[in-house]
């Protein structure tokens, strides 16, 4: 052997030792749970069944940590307010927060209610159920992440449900009506955010970036959108991430999150005005003032989704606990410290082992986004939410925060799209005219505010019809844009991914479900 395939076989051990140190990490939180569970329930009849459900629990926290998370901190991440590190450690600390202090006592065992438990009489059979559906969820979320494809937990865990009970119970087990409407979300929750995203984007844009002086337009607009951001964060927080402390309906919230935005307002004006006079008066400048905002965005919904989401991974955990120690099936099973505490440890462990992969989808593989753009889509995570839980309609996280980085980017795709007609319209009515002068022209055009490149236009289409681009140009001024700004290619597979979640882990569920059952029954 020689010297160079030496230093081959050297390289390619460095480039695989990362990720042997992350399996490791991995490895040793999971026997790390089962030491701890073996020392603490003794010997009671199913303690087997309760270690291995632990373990499994322990993975699919894990896997909600490398891909959920990602939609919370990404867009920060890509338009460079917080650094990959610096994210995922708020993402862990706010995330763990979440589901101590506010992920409550109770869970539902039946996410979503989609299936019927009284239907299921065994407790065994109830017992290898959920371990086959919280199994499935995991797997179909790592092999996600492993592609690169952020999906919704929930979704992963209600497939796996919905598999494993029909495989149990029968078709009859099921609740179509409910499985319609989480079906329905596949397109509500991507559309609302994107709407949403799209058109705070365009607010920015209008009263902001395309004013003569940005500066002084950012004095007037920034706080009063930190303000909405408070009011709406405050509301959300109040509805969905601290509803299992202080239940609260949808007026009171709303009042209370209107306090917090005006004193926030009170606050963060003086501070905006100080800040905004060292700036340059240019888009990169005013861009800033976004960074703060975001942060404390990026913090309060990985706070909020630990409090919700982390019963994705326990939920299914506690039922098999409470099976186990009590006998019976319940709709309602009390969550344990030691089984919040390894949803809350494994989706920080999975966040840090795992998690820059689907970051780096989020914030920069789809679309380039900068501060404003992030915070748009901040803002369509928050109010998307709140709209949905005030009409009763399923809707999911990431699907939110995923639609909403494609809402701004395609909005960039049409904005950059009619600027490039109307550029080419200019440079058509003034076809036979001095280079110097078309030049002149179009650099008075750039500067000009939004109203005053309206008035420029107008006063060439009194000279000359309007210009026309021909079908050729037309269409390839429309494949530039689209290749620069929104990868079609994430399109598809990122919406592939939502399409196949419910199916595939609802099969993999019942396969696990009868491979369990032949394994289990004498």
């Amino acid at each position: 052997m020689d010297i160079n395939q030496m230093n081959q076989i050297e390289k390619a051990t460095l480039f695989n030792r990362p990720e042997l140190m992350r399996i490791g990490y991995a490895l040793l939180f999971i026997v790390g749970i089962v030491l701890y569970i073996y020392s603490n329930i003794g010997d009671i009849p199913g303690g087997f069944m309760l270690i291995t459900a632990a373990m499994i629990g322990g993975y699919m926290a894990m896997n909600i940590g490398a891909n959920d998370v990602a939609n919370n901190v990404g867009p920060a991440v890509g338009s460079k307010a917080l650094t990959l590190v610096g994210a995922i450690v708020i993402a862990a600390i706010f995330e763990v927060s979440g589901a101590l202090i506010a992920g409550g006592d109770v869970v539902s065992t039946i996410k979503k209610g989609i299936i019927d438990p009284s239907v299921i009489n065994d407790t065994d059979t109830f017992i290898w159920l959920m371990m086959a559906a919280l199994l499935a969820g995991a797997i179909w979320l790592n092999v996600a992440t492993a592609l690169g494809a952020p999906v919704s937990t929930t979704h992963s865990i209600v497939g796996g449900v919905l598999g494993a009970g029909i495989a149990a119970g029968g078709l009859g087990i099921a609740n179509w009506d409910k499985m319609g409407m989480i079906a329905a979300s596949w397109v509500i929750s991507p559309v609302l955010g994107g709407l949403i995203a799209a058109g705070f984007l365009f607010l920015i844009k209008r009263t902001i970036t395309y004013q003569n002086d940005m500066r002084q337009a950012a004095k007037k607009m920034v706080p009063i959108l930190i303000m909405l951001m408070a009011w709406a964060f405050s509301t959300y927080l109040a509805l969905k991430g601290l509803k299992k402390l202080w239940k609260l309906d949808f007026a009171t919230a709303a009042i209370i999150g209107l306090a917090v935005a005006m004193v926030i307002f009170g606050i963060v004006k003086p501070m905006i005005n100080n800040l905004a006079d060292k700036l340059d008066n240019n888009k990169l400048a005013v861009n800033r003032l976004f960074t703060v905002p975001l942060i404390f965005a990026a913090a309060l919904l990985s706070f909020a989704h630990g409090a919700n989401d982390v019963a994705n991974a326990v939920g299914p955990l506690a039922a098999i606990n409470d099976a186990i120690l009590h006998g019976g099936v319940v709709k309602k099973a009390s969550i344990p410290l030691w089984v919040m505490m390894i949803g809350a440890l494994g989706i920080a462990l999975g966040l840090a082992l795992y998690g820059p992969k689907l970051i780096r989808t989020v914030g920069s593989e789809i679309t380039e986004l900068d501060q404003m753009r992030a915070f748009s889509i901040a803002m369509a995570a928050a109010i998307t939410v709140i709209i949905a839980s005030q009409l009763g309609l399923p809707v999911s996280s990431t699907h939110i925060a995923v639609g909403g980085v494609f809402g701004v980017g395609f909005l960039r795709e049409f904005i950059k799209r009619r600027y490039a007609r109307k550029i080419e319209e200019i440079k058509e009515h003034h076809h036979n005219a001095d280079e110097q002068q078309v030049a002149q022209f179009l650099q008075e055009f750039e500067k000009a505010s939004i109203l005053e490149k309206s008035n420029m236009l107008e006063q060439l289409k009194k000279h000359k019809a309007e210009a026309e681009l021909s079908k050729k140009e037309r269409k390839g001024l429309k494949k530039v844009y689209r290749e620069e700004l929104v990868k079609r290619s994430a399109l598809l597979k990122i919406a592939a991914a939502w399409i196949i979640t419910v199916p595939v882990s609802g099969l993999m569920a019942a396969i696990i479900f009868f491979t369990l059952r032949g394994m289990m029954l004498p």
